[in-house]
């Protein structure tokens, strides 16, 4: 489409297309509908506003915006887009920078990537590979689409903030879990130090050594964690810290190196 809005004569004067009524009538009540209609899913949508995109250029060709007295295209833009009238031209550069090859495949793209392949379009010129990029509108999903066309255009891929933030907290978790083991630890230890003091229930030396002996009997002189028969300590179940008695079932064998792993908070 080519898009002039006017004819020139010796460049001086100015000679306007004849008016179309009918068809002017026509074209503004599909713009008025298009710009009014939300009930349909996006995808519906999508394919409404490249066909709105479509009316919006038959529009300033057609310079239909007389019909309603209108003194030039930006009124009808202004009356129609009051919030911002850059949508407006998003849509119409799609079907001016698009060869017309492919005009009637748009409405199955849908204008988010219609708009897309316009920027391709307008940088690549005479060298805009059409059936290429036709394709991948048509297959890849819209942000793949859209990573695409920034890859070409820059060099550097784009990705929606979404999941770039996703990225950046999954590379925290392995953080992110130390952190609360660590929390865990200290609220740990602060429970046990809330704990009002009574006097530990301890036996003798003498009397602590036979209990020791009768529990690493009781477990055949294996560690009850991992099976080890070396290196053998026993263990209080409830710490003595925390008002554990040497009673023989607050003991259990373990070797030195889960001994160690427990006290430490790794097992």
């Amino acid at each position: 489409m080519i898009g002039l809005n006017s004819l020139w004569i010796d460049r001086a004067s100015m000679v306007e297309p004849e008016l179309n009524r009918r068809r002017a009538i026509v074209v503004i009540q599909r713009v008025d509908e298009v710009l009014s209609w939300q009930r349909d899913s996006d995808r519906e949508r999508d394919s409404r506003f490249v066909e709105l995109g479509k009316y919006l250029c038959e529009v300033r060709i057609g310079r239909y915006w007389r019909v309603e007295g209108l003194h030039s295209f930006d009124e009808f833009l202004q009356k129609r887009f009051p919030d911002s009238r850059r949508k407006a031209y998003y849509l119409m550069a799609i079907h001016e920078q698009l060869p017309n090859a492919i005009h009637r495949d748009l409405a199955q793209v849908g204008w988010a990537k219609a708009t897309d392949l316009a920027r391709v379009a307008r940088r690549d010129g005479e060298n805009f590979d059409c059936a290429t990029w036709l394709h991948k509108a048509k297959v890849l999903p819209k942000e793949d689409f859209k990573s695409a066309v920034e890859l070409h255009l820059t060099g550097h891929s784009s990705e929606r903030w979404e999941i770039f933030y996703f990225k950046i907290f999954k590379s925290q978790i392995p953080v992110i879990e130390q952190a609360l083991e660590t929390a865990s630890l200290i609220r740990n230890r602060v429970t046990r130090s809330a704990i009002v003091r009574r006097p530990r229930i301890t036996k003798p030396p003498l009397n602590y050594a036979q209990i020791r002996r009768q529990v690493l009997i009781r477990d055949g002189w294996r560690c009850q964690r991992c099976g080890a028969a070396t290196h053998l300590q026993v263990h209080h179940l409830r710490f003595r810290s925390a008002c554990g008695s040497d009673c023989e079932g607050n003991l259990v064998t373990l070797c030195a190196a889960c001994h160690r792993k427990i006290h430490h908070g790794h097992l």
